[in-house]
């Protein structure tokens, strides 16, 4: 369960120490959003905290990449959060959806989404779900706002459009070492 904290007069270590830890990121007040491991932190404008977290997770187990931090997954759903403030249907859709994983979760004996400790344990549950709206919503989003991050494209290898630069076809089209 989470615990609401006012941030206001917390030290960092505090503030950490405090927290309550949804994996390694904490719920520290209503609205916001801090990873305990790496320097990120998200506020969340219209959806609750748990939801955000939720939502990161589903992300992740999406579109699982171990070399990409939380912080860009936690980008990539932020819209997200920016429609459900101006949309009460998307705001809906995604609290919904998040309860939806929540009482799967508890049907197996975790305490919720997040509390399921194995991967894929979760991703069996977003199988079940993968043709809802929510899930869509998730999905559809992240394929672009996932990876038009410009920091995660060194991760790939890719080095970003090429017309500016002369095209590909004199810069080394073929350099690849991977294939």
């Amino acid at each position: 369960m989470s615990e609401y904290l006012d941030p206001r007069g917390l030290s960092r270590r505090e503030l950490l120490k405090r927290g309550t830890a949804l994996g390694a990121t904490f719920i520290v007040g209503a609205g916001f959003l801090a990873h305990a491991n790496d320097a990120w932190a998200v506020e969340s404008k219209a959806l609750s905290p748990e939801t955000m977290a939720a939502i990161i997770q589903v992300a992740r187990d999406t579109y699982p990449h171990d070399k990409l931090a939380d912080k860009y997954y936690a980008i990539a759903v932020k819209g997200h959060d920016d429609k459900a403030a101006e949309d009460a249907a998307h705001k809906t859709l995604m609290e919904d959806g998040v309860a939806t994983l929540n009482s799967m979760a508890v049907a197996t004996g975790a305490s919720s989404y997040l509390a399921m400790g194995w991967e894929i344990d979760r991703v069996a549950l977003l199988k079940q779900i993968e043709d809802s709206p929510f899930f869509q919503a998730i999905r559809g989003g992240l394929v672009v706002s996932l990876y038009n991050q410009k920091e995660v494209w060194p991760i790939f290898g890719y080095e970003g459009e090429s017309f500016s630069k002369g095209g590909y076809l004199e810069r080394g089209f073929d350099d690849i070492t991977w294939l």
